[in-house]
C-alpha cells in the first residue's frame, strides 16, 4: 500500500536516593535499581552522556536506566539548509522553550546532500535566516548554525539525533524511498555518516543517529527498500549494518538507530513476488517484521543498537486497521505487536518512535494519538513527537505559525509521555538540567541519581 506523502510546506531537586527514585510520568514504569543490581560502569572519559543498551532499556554509562522523550524540528533536509522558522524566530528562544518544557531529544533532519557539502568545505550561508531575530547568526555558513544549535543544546541540557532524512537538499526528499538518489551513491551515503561522526565524535551532545528516514516501497516500486539475509543495494537491513558498523568504528559510543521498511512477505512469500497479497502493509518506516528472523547485526557494539519505527494516525491515511471498529487493545494485537511492539516484549532491544503525532479532531486521530501514547508511557518507549514546525501540512506541529505561540492542547497530550521525575522534567545531561541554569522546570541525571 502507498501511505502518505507527508507535504513540509512554508517558505523558505535534590538528588534522589537510587534505592528509591522513580523515574516516571505518572503510571511510566522506567525505575531506578538498587545499587547492588547496578551493572558495573562502562570504560569512558569522565563526565560524558553516553548512552548504550540493555536488553530492551537505554541506560548511561553507570548503568542507570534513562527515558529518550523529545520532538522533531526539520529544516536542515529541506532546500533552506537550516531549520525552520529562523526566518523569524530566535534560535536560543525556541531551543530554550522546548528545554523547558520537558524535550530532552531533538530529532533533526538533514540531507546526505548538505553533509557532503558540508564535508567538502561548500557549506553556504542560508537566507532562510532572519539576522534581525538572530543577530548572532549573521554571516554563519549552515554548519556553523548547525554548530551553534549544538552550543544552545548543550546550554539548555538537550541531547541530539541525526537523521538522514533524504538523499537530497529537498523538502519533499522524504519521499523517494531508499538511501541513494540521482549522484548520490551509496557509499556517499555512508562517507557522509563517517565524515559528520568523526567531526563530532568528542561532543556528547549529539548522542544518536538515525541511519535513514522511512525507507520504503511496495512490492511494485522500483526502487525500494527490502529486508532480509542478502548484501543487495536495496536491503535496508543490511545498510544498517554496513552504515552503523562504519559509525561505531568511528564513536563506538554513539546509539544507532535502524528504522523499518513498509512491506514485508507473508510466511510462505519472499520478495520476488509481485503480489500486494503477499505482504505485509505498515506504514513507512513501520515495518521491523524482518528483524526477527533477520536482526540486524553490529557487532562488538550490538549494545548501541536502537529499533525506530514511526507511526501515524488517520488524518495521515485511512490504513486498513482503522476501518470499522478499533480501539488501543486492536492497535495493539494487529498492528504494533506483530511489526515492532515484539522487540520491546522480548527483551531484545528498546524501541525509540522516531516519528507519531498529527492534528487533535477530537474524533479518531486522537483516539490514536492518546492510545499511543499511553503505550509509551506505560512501556517506557522511547520518542521524539513529529513535530515542533507548523509547516507539517498532514500533522502541524507544537508551535504555531508564529513560530512563538505553543499548541497547548497538543502539548498537554504530549506532556505525560515526557520524562518526570518530583513534578520535574528530567535531561539526559549529568550535569545540565532541562532549561539550563536556574531552571524552575528541569533537572539533570545528576539530580536524579546522584553524583
Amino acid at each position: 500500500m502507498k501511505p502518505w506523502k507527508r507535504m513540509r510546506l512554508g517558505t523558505a531537586p535534590a538528588a534522589a536516593a537510587i534505592a528509591v527514585a522513580l523515574l516516571m510520568t505518572g503510571s511510566g514504569p522506567v525505575s531506578a535499581r538498587p545499587a547492588s543490581e547496578a551493572p558495573a560502569a562502562r570504560t569512558a572519559a569522565a563526565g560524558t552522556d553516553w548512552l548504550h543498551t540493555e536488553g530492551n532499556r537505554i541506560v548511561d554509562e553507570q548503568g542507570n536506566e534513562v527515558w529518550l522523550t523529545g520532538a522533531n524540528w526539520f529544516g536542515f533536509n529541506a532546500t533552506e539548509r537550516v531549520f525552520h522558522g529562523l526566518w523569524s524566530a530566535n534560535l536560543d528562544t525556541i531551543t530554550r522553550q522546548m528545554a523547558e518544557r520537558g524535550i530532552n531529544i531533538l530529532r533533526v533532519p538533514i540531507s546526505t546532500q548538505l553533509l557532503l557539502e558540508w564535508k567538502n568545505g561548500q557549506a553556504t550561508t542560508s537566507s532562510a535566516v532572519n539576522t534581525w531575530a538572530n543577530p548572532e547568526l549573521k554571516d554563519r555558513t549552515t554548519l556553523q548554525v548547525f554548530d551553534a544549535f549544538l552550543a544552545v543544546a548543550e546550554k539548555y541540557g538537550i541531547k541530539v539525533m541525526l537523521d538522514v532524512h533524504s538523499a537530497e537538499a529537498d523538502n519533499s526528499g522524504h519521499v523517494h524511498p531508499v538511501w541513494w538518489k540521482g549522484a548520490i551513491t551509496t557509499e556517499q551515503f555512508y562517507s557522509a555518516w563517517e565524515w559528520v561522526t568523526a567531526r563530532y565524535k568528542d561532543d556528547d551532545t549529539l548522542v544518536a543517529m538515525d541511519v535513514k528516514n522511512e525507507p520504503h516501497g511496495t512490492q511494485s516500486d522500483s526502487p525500494r527498500a527490502k529486508w532480509d539475509g542478502s548484501t543487495d543495494q536495496d536491503n535496508f537491513k543490511y545498510t544498517c549494518e554496513t552504515a552503523g558498523r562504519r559509525i561505531l568504528a568511528i564513536n563506538p559510543h554513539v546509539l544507532v538507530m535502524c528504522e523499518g521498511v513498509e512491506i514485508y512477505p507473508k510466511d510462505g512469500a519472499n520478495w520476488s513476488s509481485t503480489s500486494a497479497a503477499d505482504y505485509h502493509g505498515m506504514w513507512w518506516g513501520g515495518n521491523l517484521r524482518g528483524a526477527k528472523d533477520h536482526p540486524v547485526d553490529l557487532g562488538a557494539q550490538q549494545d548501541q543498537l536502537v529499533y525506530s519505527p514511526h507511526d501515524y494516525g488517520p488524518l495521515v491515511y485511512q490504513q486498513p486497521w482503522f476501518r470499522g471498529e478499533w480501539s488501543r487493545a486492536t492497535l495493539e494485537r494487529d498492528v504494533w505487536d506483530p511489526n515492532w511492539l515484539y522487540l520491546h516484549k522480548d527483551g531484545t532491544a528498546p524501541l525509540f518512535i522516531g516519528e507519531w503525532g498529527g492534528h487533535l479532531d477530537n474524533g479518531p486521530n486522537q483516539k490514536w494519538m492518546t492510545a499511543l501514547r499511553d503505550l509509551i508511557v506505560e512501556n517506557g518507549i522511547h520518542q521524539t513527537f513529529w513535530c515542533i514546525n507548523p509547516n507539517s501540512g498532514d500533522t502541524g506541529g507544537l508551535l504555531g505559525y508564529d513560530w512563538a505561540t505553543w499548541d497547548e492542547a497538543k502539548y498537554a497530550l504530549l506532556k505525560p509521555a515526557l520524562w518526570q521525575s518530583g513534578g520535574k522534567f528530567v535531561s539526559l545531561d549529568h550535569e545540565v538540567g532541562l532549561g539550563g541554569q536556574g531552571s524552575t522546570t528541569g533537572i539533570s541525571l545528576g539530580d536524579l541519581y546522584g553524583g
